[in-house]
């Protein structure tokens, strides 16, 4: 999901007031969801859009593979014309991957109502802390609504009493400072107090693939360039 205040900023700065969200992957080639033109700025910064055509989109449990009822959350699998036939000598992968006749993402999603499909989360990246499921992209919105974040990614480090906890690499805009405990605070306006980062690291930038993916197993690892 793209956070609104990204959104508004390239809205303005880049005087482009239509923005297009799509959702998909190379295995998809790549596209699964696509925002209408007339979806509201809410419909763009809340979900990725509705299905393409001639594609099928289930949610199941990742654990039991039973599709959820429409509304609930769980992991996004998809079928159709465009969605690969199977990894390249690996049919072992290839059948992980379409158990049940879907392709299995490995995303955490809902199908709404109206048909608008919100990506809670990659469930590699949910932080799960003393029971409770936290989603990092919700985490990294609300913190980049604070005006001196450039950037922020939020991971799970392990925790001596919850498992694990969330813990963010923040990057800041030139000419601006902070500390953690700020952050803090600001997080605490807009999240349950179990979902605010404990941890706050600065970073000059975030680790990311040559197509700007930020790599989180690196931020797990401590490989940061702090």
């Amino acid at each position: 999901l793209c956070p609104e205040p990204l959104m508004r900023r390239v809205m303005t700065d880049m005087h482009m007031p239509e923005i297009t969200i799509a959702y998909g992957l190379t295995e998809a080639s790549p596209g699964i969801t696509l925002t209408p033109r007339d979806a509201s700025i809410e419909e763009r910064t809340q979900s990725v859009g509705r299905v393409l055509p001639d594609l099928e989109v289930r949610i199941v449990d990742p654990s039991t593979g039973r599709a959820r009822a429409p509304g609930q959350a769980g992991e996004l699998c998809v079928r159709g014309y465009n969605v690969m036939k199977g990894y390249y000598n690996d049919p072992g992968a290839t059948e992980k991957a379409f158990r049940g006749g879907y392709f299995h993402t490995g995303d955490a999603a809902v199908v709404h109502p109206d048909g608008y499909v919100e990506i809670r989360d990659r469930y590699k990246d949910v932080i799960i802390s003393g029971g409770e499921n936290i989603s990092s992209i919700e985490v990294e919105g609300a913190l980049l609504r604070h005006p001196a974040i450039l950037e922020v990614a939020v991971v799970g480090m392990p925790h001596e009493r919850w498992g694990e906890s969330p813990h963010a690499f923040v990057v800041l805009r030139p000419g601006q400072s902070s500390t953690a405990e700020e952050m803090r605070e600001f997080a605490r306006d807009s999240l349950a107090h179990f979902k605010v980062p404990s941890a706050f690291t600065f970073v000059q930038e975030l680790p990311k693939t040559a197509t700007g993916k930020i790599q989180k197993f690196v931020l797990r690892g401590g490989k940061a360039a702090i």
